[in-house]
């Protein structure tokens, strides 16, 4: 299935739950295969991350559940692998772990907004054009989205490391 992958880290990240975030996945490309015949060409990896963003949102009006259990880390198993790593340095290790903690926490304080214009841009490579086109709003507004994304991340980065010093 084409675009899987990146359909898959949006709704992770729109969702907060890798379980959820696969039932959207599947959703979406359910929708997209039923709606193939209002394609009208252009970019594939848009329009089906259109569908899964619009999914993942219409999922999170009607499911506005706060259940911490519910909130998994997506980078867990990441963050398990490189634990098992033997060539990495336990304090390296520590580190890396911490900073993206940090990040994870920082990203997840962000407005769904916000979030996902990050995610769209930084981790899945999107142009602002695209970006519009997926969030379907005026390109200036993926700018300011990105724009304020950056400056509360960089904040709360920031606090965070003043906490700790």
């Amino acid at each position: 299935m084409p675009h899987l992958g990146a359909g898959y880290t949006l709704a992770r990240w729109l969702t907060r739950n890798e379980h959820d975030a696969e039932d959207m996945v599947q959703e979406s490309y359910l929708r997209a295969l039923r709606s193939f015949d209002q394609y009208r060409g252009g970019d594939a990896r848009s329009w089906i991350l259109t569908i899964v963003r619009n999914t993942c949102y219409t999922w999170l009006r009607q499911n506005r559940v706060v259940d911490l259990a519910r909130h998994a880390d997506p980078d867990h198993d990441r963050l398990a692998a490189m634990a098992d790593d033997p060539a990495a340095q336990p304090e390296t290790q520590c580190i890396r772990g911490v900073e993206r903690r940090l990040l994870h926490e920082g990203l997840d304080a962000l407005p769904v907004e916000f979030r996902e214009a990050l995610i769209l841009r930084e981790l899945e490579g999107f142009s602002y054009k695209e970006i519009a086109d997926i969030a379907d709003v005026p390109l200036g507004t993926v700018m300011s989205r990105l724009a304020r994304a950056r400056q509360q991340l960089q904040r709360f980065l920031l606090g965070r490391m003043k906490e700790g010093a």
